[in-house]
């Protein structure tokens, strides 16, 4: 039987199972804080206010940082080395390509320091297409979370207006 040109890049069961594992320890109680922090809350804008956090074991989240930033990079590594599908895994997941998104403004500042940040995700945007396009659409909804937060905290500090 022919197989159809596509089908050599279709996902198979054990990618699939691969995939539901991931999803799985994302689940795991601490993760599951460690991304609701990193995602949600952790916006530096330096390199150094970066490092203030990942480098500092004082910091009670450090763990979370270097948690989540790990974890992504292992996913991203599965499907560099041809464990898991690429397409299946871009379209799967967003979080690593986010995090991604998230610290590119910042992104040169901490590889001096740390060359090895977020590269298998970055490997992954050169090399698969899937996962350069998920990374653009990714990226310009990190800059309307950034926009919003920005007006959020101007709002924050401005007097309200004056009623008569």
């Amino acid at each position: 039987m022919e197989r159809m040109p596509m089908e050599s890049s279709l996902a198979t069961p054990a990618d699939a199972e691969i995939i539901l594992k991931l999803y799985d320890m994302r689940r795991e109680e601490l993760l599951r804080k460690a991304r609701a922090w990193v995602i949600g809350e952790f916006w530096p804008t330096t390199a150094d206010e970066y490092f203030n956090t990942a480098m500092n074991p004082a910091d009670p989240h450090n763990a979370y940082v270097r948690q989540v930033i790990g974890y992504w990079e292992m996913a991203a590594a599965l499907v560099l080395h041809g464990t898991v599908s690429p397409e299946l895994f871009v379209d799967c997941n967003n979080e690593g390509f986010f995090l991604l998104a998230k610290f590119e403004s910042i992104l040169e500042g901490i590889r001096e320091r740390s060359p090895m940040f977020l590269a298998r995700t970055s490997d992954l945007v050169k090399r698969f297409p899937s996962a350069a396009a998920r990374y653009e659409i990714v990226k310009k909804q990190v800059e309307g979370m950034r926009a919003r937060l920005k007006a959020a905290a101007a709002s924050q500090y401005a007097y309200p207006a004056k009623t008569q």
